[in-house]
C-alpha cells in the first residue's frame, strides 16, 4: 500500500480485527463495519495482540492476493488462535487483549545494510529454505541498534547470528503504517 491510511481506515482495520476475534471467542457471526474503498488494496499486514504491554500473538502475511480488509480479518484469527508460540486466546483474556495492525510497503532488496534505518525499516532474512522477518517497531520497542536487530532477524530465521554478512543472504527491507488500539 503506497498512501497512508486516513484515521477512519485505520479505525475500521482496528475494529474488524477486534470484532473477528471477538466474533470467534464468543460463537458468533461477526458483524464487520464497512470498509472504505482504500482498504480494497493487496498488501501485506500483521496483526499483533498483547497483555499488559506482552506480547500474546502476531501472524501476517508479508504480501496478499485479497483486499486488505480481508487480510486483517485472516490474520487476526490466526494470531488469537493459531501462533504456535501460545496456546489459544482465552475467553477471559480477551478484556485484556490491545491489538495493535501492520500494513506492510512493498519489500526491496538491498546489498547495504547501512541503508536499514532502526525504527523504520522491518527486515526479512532468507537463506537457503531459511526466512525469517521482524516488524519496524520490534527494533525501536527493543532498543536495538542496527546489528542486534540484523542478528535477532537472523535468529528467527533458524541461522547464525552473523548469517547477515554472508553474501548467499538475502536481505530485504519495508516499512510499515503501525498504529494500535489505546490502553
Amino acid at each position: 500500500m503506497s498512501s497512508t491510511l486516513t484515521e477512519q481506515d485505520r479505525l475500521v482495520l482496528l475494529q474488524t480485527a477486534r470484532e473477528a476475534i471477538g466474533a470467534r471467542l464468543a460463537l458468533r457471526s461477526p458483524h464487520y463495519p464497512a470498509p472504505g474503498a482504500d482498504l480494497s488494496a493487496h498488501c501485506g499486514a500483521f496483526v499483533t495482540l498483547k497483555i499488559d504491554g506482552r506480547l500474546r500473538g502476531c501472524i501476517g502475511h508479508i504480501t496478499s492476493p485479497r483486499p486488505l480488509v480481508e487480510t486483517i480479518k485472516e490474520v487476526a484469527l490466526s494470531s488469537a488462535f493459531e501462533d504456535p508460540r501460545f496456546p489459544p486466546l482465552r475467553p477471559e483474556e480477551w478484556g485484556r487483549v490491545r491489538l495493535e495492525v501492520s500494513v506492510l510497503s512493498p519489500f526491496e532488496v538491498i546489498t547495504d545494510v547501512n541503508r536499514i534505518e532502526v525504527g523504520v525499516h522491518g527486515i526479512m532474512i532468507r537463506q537457503g529454505s531459511h526466512s525469517g522477518l521482524l516488524l519496524p517497531q520490534v527494533a525501536a520497542e527493543q532498543g536495538w541498534d542496527r546489528d542486534t536487530f540484523l542478528s535477532h532477524t537472523c535468529l528467527k530465521a533458524g541461522l547464525p547470528r552473523d548469517a547477515w554478512s554472508r553474501q548467499q543472504t538475502r536481505i530485504e527491507i519495508f516499512s510499515a503504517q503501525v498504529f494500535g488500539e489505546k490502553e
